[in-house]
């Protein structure tokens, strides 16, 4: 008799060995039919796996990740039998799933063209029409290499080449066509009909630019079309809110060739990045925190005693100052490690929140580089609380509580994940087991769902991420809460308890922005440049309808201005028509129209960006009114 525990915890007994598909089918055909792959005993297995004991055994869907994983890894597959049928001389490469899709590499003679891509397209539906049954079998290394040796597929014959001796080698074919594979994979092709082909790119084999190019083809695919849809016109809505394009339009930033990674600040980017730091100003103060500023080069002695040279020097810029050698510095924690032992600290003074708008370098390979998404220097929002082994879980609820309040006020919905222990990462088990138990202890207090990311914390201690979605639906990575106990011990740090023995305090890293320069270019695509008042480089433009206005256009704009507000005036020969059209593009919440009405009346002629024209205000009423949205950070 086998047993089987299901996700819900649901026994299931089978007289024999059973395939994850037909334990599938047990629970239900519904969930047998929209089956991608199982998890057994932890591990992401094929629906042919046999489960010859007792074992856990989850069954996953596209809903799940591995399950997507296994549906787009098919139609990687499906897309090179469609080119193996339409282009056959075609050699074969690699074809993995990724986020939101899959790729597959090819070597032809020529680039793969739009029309072409079509076609195999085209040719990917009728294959999926075919219901081809997709088939797993191994044979010994020598006998695979002869295997792909026969099909004239010398990247396969590479990869299989570079495996042990003793290595049972797995295949999947479906109809005619075979593909070295460790899978899994779906039973059929019939499931995949939703695909869409996005686009060809150059690739080097394995990365490695001694090799030779290949071509990259890129897809997607999904369970159903209106799906697809969905996210092909996510990405159309992407493109016209890409940060890099509207930063450019709106004068935010300059990204240039002096200094690739380095973003340039302009005038109307500083007044958002200022903006968010006297708002995170405000609230940290509010919250308990005190602020410090660490130096940006600090020698190696003080790395390697944090860690970071043997866990991450590659990504560390290096410098020689007085024959001494030195860096600049990628996070802030080390600094604020040496002003906590600026002085003595008692069981009273904790916890101590100790934050700081640190600038930090990472090398980061130009290719990985993106607009303020990815760069090589950023002000990171950080902040260190130092404390108690009984205050971790009130700490981390008032760090939730704050950083929950913060995606709050811009609209960001988001889900958080819980990362454990890496392979390299310092420290016992023992720390460990606590820090990760404090961690999820608090979760758990406050009813927060969470997904467990296994192995994925930092290499000193479990960590808490805040993955946001914003307006369209994406999702990123922000806010983050590391519980540390292996920095207070390397770098010594006391505190007197209440019976005069001195004690390691634990500390929390924390960020709420992330890296304010990508929170920035996050908040551009979210609100699609359209920011709220509070935040909007220019609040107001006033426009005098022609020369005779432009007075009285002053007079407004100084009443504007004097009350605090961010104003801007066009006095250009334009038409009113067309100034008003640029106001708007310039995404201005409010434009202030004076003309000859207005000025007989006293008055203003308001449009704002929500409601439109509003017709004649008093000036004092338009005022209060943007003050007021400006003190509430009305979204």
């Amino acid at each position: 008799m086998i047993k089987v525990t299901l996700k819900d915890g649901v026994v299931k007994e089978f007289d024999k060995a059973v395939t994850v598909n037909e334990i599938a089918k047990n629970i239900s055909e519904g969930l047998a039919r929209n089956a991608c792959c199982g998890i057994v005993d932890g591990h992401v297995q094929d629906l042919r796996f046999v489960v010859d004991k007792d074992s856990e055994v989850a069954i996953c869907t596209f809903d799940d990740e591995d399950g997507k994983k296994a549906f787009r890894h098919t139609a990687s597959h499906m897309m090179a039998q469609a080119i193996k049928r339409l282009f056959p001389e075609t050699k074969l490469a690699i074809g993995p799933s990724i986020s939101d899709g899959f790729y597959y590499d090819f070597d032809r003679e020529t680039p793969f063209t739009h029309e072409e891509l079509e076609a195999i397209e085209a040719e990917m539906k009728r294959i999926a029409k075919e219901n081809i049954e997709l088939e797993r079998f191994t044979m010994p290394r020598d006998e695979a290499i002869k295997f792909m040796k026969e099909r004239e597929e010398p990247y396969k014959v590479e990869l299989i080449e570079d495996l042990p001796e003793d290595a049972e080698i797995s295949f999947y074919q479906q109809g005619e066509f075979t593909d070295l594979c460790a899978g899994p994979h779906l039973l059929s092709t019939k499931n995949v009909k939703a695909v869409k082909l996005m686009s060809v790119a150059g690739a080097y084999w394995r990365g490695s630019e001694k090799n030779k190019m290949l071509s990259r083809i890129y897809g997607t695919a999904y369970t159903k079309a209106s799906d697809l849809e969905a996210y092909l016109t996510m990405l159309e809505e992407a493109k016209k809110r890409d940060h890099r394009k509207l930063g450019k339009e709106l004068k935010l930033f300059a990204l240039l060739d002096e200094g690739q990674g380095f973003p340039f600040f302009l005038p109307n980017g500083m007044i958002i990045k200022n903006t968010l730091i006297e708002y995170w100003r405000e609230i940290h103060k509010k919250a308990g925190y005190v602020e410090i500023s660490t130096p940006i080069i600090l020698n190696r002695q003080l790395w390697e005693r944090s860690g970071h040279w043997d866990h991450y020097k590659d990504n560390m810029y290096t410098t020689s100052i007085d024959d001494v050698e030195h860096s600049i510095k990628p996070m802030n924690c080390p600094g604020g490690m040496l002003v906590y032992k600026q002085e003595m600290h008692s069981y009273r003074d904790l916890p101590l929140r100790v934050g700081e708008l640190g600038l930090v370098h990472r090398h980061e390979k130009s290719g990985a580089l993106h607009g303020l998404m990815r760069v090589r220097c950023f002000t990171q929002d950080d902040a260190h609380i130092f404390m108690t082994q009984d205050q971790i879980k009130d700490e981390i609820k008032g760090v939730v509580k704050l950083i929950d309040s913060v995606y709050q006020l811009f609209g960001f919905k988001y889900h958080v994940e819980l990362s454990t222990k890496p392979e390299d990462s310092m420290g016992s088990d023992e720390d460990w087991e606590i820090a990760t138990d404090g961690l999820r202890g608090a979760l758990e207090d406050m009813g927060m769902d969470y997904v467990v990311n296994e192995g994925d914390g930092a290499f000193y201690g479990p960590k808490i991420d805040f993955h946001l979605e914003d307006s369209i639906g994406r999702t990123w990575q922000c806010g983050t809460i590391q519980l540390d106990m292996q920095m207070p011990e390397r770098f010594e740090l006391e505190y007197t308890d209440k019976d005069g023995t001195k004690k390691r305090p634990v500390m929390i890293h924390r960020v709420c922005f992330g890296s304010i320069e990508r929170f920035i270019g996050i908040l551009i695509e979210h609100f699609a440049g359209q920011f709220p008042t509070w935040l909007a480089p220019v609040q107001v433009k006033v426009l005098p309808i022609s020369e005779k206005f432009e007075e009285y256009a002053k007079k407004v704009a100084d009443e504007l201005t004097e009350a605090g507000i961010r104003t801007e005036t066009d006095y250009r020969a334009e038409k009113i028509v067309y100034r008003v059209r640029e106001a708007r593009n310039e995404r201005v919440p409010y434009i202030v129209v004076v003309g000859e009405k207005d000025l007989e009346a006293n008055k203003v002629s308001l449009r704002s960006r929500v409601d439109g024209d509003e017709g004649q205000k008093d000036l004092s009423e338009v005022i209060a009114r943007i003050i007021e949205e400006v003190k509430t950070r009305k979204r």
